[in-house]
């Protein structure tokens, strides 16, 4: 039988919302990472939805199967935010940026 490990003193705080604030990044950073996250998850589930292999969804893209490959393991440092956003839209993802004034 298995025993349950979590310690019971444990302090649990709810998310902001953006993963990355929670894990220290200053919020400019965060915004950036948590678009690179977004635009990461999107396309993985372009080439999902489309039941595209690897290699066809590199031609598509226009990027080789490798890169499609890091994509899909969610290798976001090997992605630029601007590279991101080219994939999008040679994907036919649409995206509008929202500009708000800090509070």
């Amino acid at each position: 039988m298995a025993t349950d490990n979590l310690n019971e003193d444990a302090l649990i705080t709810e998310s902001c919302g953006n993963i990355f604030i929670d894990l220290g990044f200053p919020i400019y950073e965060a915004e950036i990472l948590q678009l690179r996250s977004d635009l990461m998850i999107r396309l993985r589930a372009w080439i999902d939805d489309r039941q595209l292999t690897q290699t066809q969804a590199a031609e598509i893209l226009g990027i080789t199967q490798a890169r499609v490959s890091d994509l899909v393991r969610g290798h976001w440092k090997k992605f630029s935010l601007d590279m991101l956003l080219t994939l999008a839209g040679k994907a036919g993802i649409r995206f509008k940026v929202t500009l708000d004034e800090a509070a």
